[in-house]
């Protein structure tokens, strides 16, 4: 790859292209301890921690206690190539044995660990060939707001709980990650259909996908059958939120994209089955038709992802006994759950909010607001198991006094800012400490 100019290609293809040349990669989900340094002047120890498993993986040189003084201190040269900033850096990979078993990486270029919200990725590669002659290694800084994000959450199937793994290089390109009997399976009977003409009788057949209820509660009897659960009883449940977000970001989108796959493949191979002047004709007059169908298919990704969250806690309440309204209307709002109903809230008053308001949103942004605790005159809970949530946006809802809910991994873990917010509990808090028990049928 040639570095001049190569912080100036767009960093999705900078990956896809750096990818093609490693020969392994290693993508981490990025702690506070990894980044808090850079928007910090005062730290002075600034890199990212790498686990002692992928340490040991053979990614990485080999560690070296060359100082007779110091023999807890193992350190090796790492140079590395960071295509954002186009620059080569002397890295070092320093372990301190005393203090623990994670490596440091230093010195690095501090402006990509800059103002990165919580969840962003790091990805590393192996090259084939060594940059400039001594870097063998690549990264590339992906915040989590981004689109290279969500790329490579999906192309990776990256999981709602996962910290760091490594990747075989074809997964980036491999964006499906269907297995292939499943893959040559659809193809077969698309190109049956193409052979016989009974493409548009296929199509049919395929459009539509289950209903969101229908989906969800695939979702849910199938988390059900692998972990042995009887059901979402959030009072007999360790980590109730944790189970809705696994079910919800998981388990149900895995399903959801088996649906997906066979639809939208069946309407793309419709539209250029009918231009007969070749592939680039055809890609190139059917442009409109083909990005028609890829921007439905992204609205009904986030349509399901929103629906899917209030379903699981919809069931997740409904297996607890405990009572509640969906969707009730009240002075021109629709709050997704009100407990224990909609009278009980409208007879509340402020001294004596004996109603609940939960609202839920799989990713906040700004979409909470219109949310009030003064204009509802009750408690008001917002769940999400949006994990980039930043201080400044609790604190805010704090002002409004509005209680976030948060999956119970995401409230105990450092690499979010839920746990040292009194405002954010978790669902395991609300529903054994918040919930009056005569809110509960049993």
């Amino acid at each position: 790859m040639d570095l001049i100019g190569a912080n100036e290609k767009p960093v999705w293809n900078q990956l896809k292209e750096l990818a093609d040349s490693s020969t392994r990669l290693f993508v981490k989900k990025l702690s506070r301890n990894d980044t808090s340094w850079a928007d910090d002047p005062s730290k002075h120890q600034a890199g990212f921690y790498i686990p002692s498993e992928v340490r040991e993986s053979g990614l990485f040189p080999p560690l070296v206690a060359d100082n007779p003084d110091k023999p807890h201190i193992f350190r090796a040269p790492c140079p590395s190539f960071w295509p954002q900033t186009g620059e080569l850096k002397p890295s070092n990979m320093r372990h301190y044995s005393n203090k623990g078993p994670e490596t440091h990486f230093t010195t690095i270029p501090h402006e990509v660990f800059r103002g990165l919200h919580p969840g962003s990725l790091l990805v590393c590669g192996r090259l084939r060939e060594p940059m400039a002659e001594t870097a063998h290694h690549w990264f590339l800084v992906l915040d989590s707001e981004s689109e290279e994000c969500e790329l490579l959450e999906t192309a990776l199937e990256l999981s709602a709980d996962f910290r760091f793994s490594l990747f075989d290089p074809d997964a980036i390109n491999d964006a499906s990650r269907f297995e292939a009997d499943q893959l040559e399976d659809l193809i077969g009977k698309i190109e049956h259909a193409l052979r016989t003409g009974t493409l548009d009788q296929f199509i049919k057949d395929v459009t539509a996908l289950p209903r969101p209820n229908e989906l969800a509660a695939q979702a849910k009897a199938e988390y059900l059958r692998v972990t042995g659960e009887p059901d979402l009883d959030p009072f007999r449940l360790e980590a109730p939120g944790d189970a809705i977000m696994r079910i919800s970001r998981d388990v149900e989108y895995a399903i959801f994209r088996r649906y997906e796959l066979r639809r939208r493949a069946a309407e793309v191979v419709k539209v250029l089955a009918e231009q007969k002047r070749g592939v680039a004709d055809a890609v190139v007059r059917s442009f409109p038709d083909l990005d028609a169908i890829f921007l439905s298919a992204s609205q009904q990704r986030k349509t399901r992802a929103g629906r899917s969250f209030e379903f699981h806690i919809s069931s997740a309440l409904a297996d607890g006994k405990i009572r509640f309204e969906e969707q009730a209307i009240t002075g021109g709002r629709r709050p997704d759950f009100v407990l224990p109903d909609l009278r009980t809230l409208k007879r509340a008053d402020r001294a004596n909010a004996d109603a609940i308001v939960l609202a839920a949103k799989t990713t906040l942004r700004d979409r909470w607001k219109g949310l009030s605790s003064e204009a509802l005159r009750c408690h008001v809970y917002l769940a999400t198991v949006d994990d980039r949530v930043m201080t400044p946006v609790i604190d805010e809802l704090a002002r409004e006094r509005i209680t976030l809910v948060v999956p119970e991994s995401l409230k105990a873990s450092k690499d979010c800012f839920y746990s040292t917010h009194s405002n954010a509990i978790s669902f395991k808090q609300l529903l054994t400490e918040r919930i009056p028990f005569g809110m509960r049928t049993r």
